[in-house]
């Protein structure tokens, strides 16, 4: 066994002092944390987009002019547009939930273009009602949006109904937008990863020059001569990665616990210490991080073991 492991550590082409091979390590970590920064915020983008767009799919806006006058005909002493607007709405098939809003949540929704003067507004304003459909995808298709605008309009002439059509589009835009600028990011550190293994395996070969042409001109094969660099090279990359991806996962799981709130409605259970709290978002991240993280290191060796291979085989066909 002990001459296995002397055989397995004995470097006869001396790579280990070669030039480039001891800062390669700390290149690929650096590469390794942007990767998995950059797989980190395709998931979060996509999740954060399907959260997006369901919550504004799943809600209509009904806004009702002069909601205070009594309707036409009327029917119950008292009742108003807005009163009976609600009442259809709430007896609609497909609607989950109904409810109008108030004088403040008006002046609060105006105050970012009107200022402090909203509370004083002399014009009449509209009554808004946020309606909510129902279905676990958040979708209108059980709701008839033209037999409704129909039938409010029957009973409070004016009435209008918004749906967020337009916003779940732009939502899936961005959303769609922010992955696929992350996934070229990750391309891009891959190519970067790839290229400066190269360069310190050339490297490598000049400083080795004379060994090698010493043994391929013995009758040592191309594939003897580049698989040594490219081991070499695989356990530099493997080091980096996993030197990458530990210092990469506390800035996943901080990142997680800050976007939590904004996918998952369960909160975390309060007054717990910041580092128990982000223990708590471990079952949060998405399925997608717990093979894709730990996949960087290998992914990082089978690089540096391909890159490396190609880079010794093309220096060996220009040898007479």
């Amino acid at each position: 066994m002990a001459r296995v492991i002397a055989a397995r550590r004995f470097d006869g082409l001396g790579l280990r002092h070669a030039p480039g091979w001891r800062i390669l390590p700390l290149i690929v970590a650096a590469m390794t944390f942007l990767a998995a920064l950059a797989i980190a915020g395709a998931q979060g983008a996509a999740e954060l987009g399907r959260h997006w767009q369901q919550g504004a799919a799943a809600t209509l806006t009904v806004q009702v002019p002069r909601p205070g006058t009594a309707p036409s005909p009327p029917v119950a002493a008292g009742e108003t547009r807005r009163d009976r607007v609600a009442a259809l709405l709430r007896g609609t098939p497909g609607i989950a939930a109904v409810r109008p809003l108030g004088d403040a949540e008006l002046s609060d929704l105006l105050r970012p273009w009107l200022g402090s003067s909203a509370e004083q507004l002399a014009l009449p304003l509209p009554a808004v009602i946020a309606v909510t459909v129902s279905g676990a995808t958040g979708t209108v298709g059980g709701v008839d949006l033209a037999a409704l605008a129909a039938r409010l309009e029957a009973t409070a002439p004016g009435t209008l109904v918004e749906s967020h059509g337009i916003w779940v589009r732009r939502l899936a835009l961005l959303a769609d937008s922010l992955r696929l600028c992350a996934l070229a990011a990750l391309g891009l550190v891959a190519a970067v990863a790839g290229a400066v293994i190269v360069v310190a395996t050339r490297a490598a070969l000049a400083s080795r020059r004379g060994v090698v042409e010493t043994l391929h001109g013995l009758g040592a094969t191309d594939f003897y001569v580049a698989d040594r660099f490219a081991r070499h090279a695989c356990r530099a990359a493997a080091l980096g990665g996993v030197a990458g991806l530990v210092l990469a996962v506390p800035v996943v799981v901080a990142l997680t616990a800050l976007a939590a709130p904004f996918v998952s409605p369960a909160p975390v259970e309060p007054g717990l210490p910041g580092w128990a709290e982000l223990l708590a978002t471990l079952p949060r991240l998405p399925p997608l991080l717990f093979w894709a993280l730990p996949a960087l290191p290998l992914s990082a060796a089978a690089i540096g073991y391909i890159a490396a291979q190609g880079a010794v085989r093309a220096w060996l066909r220009r040898l007479p």
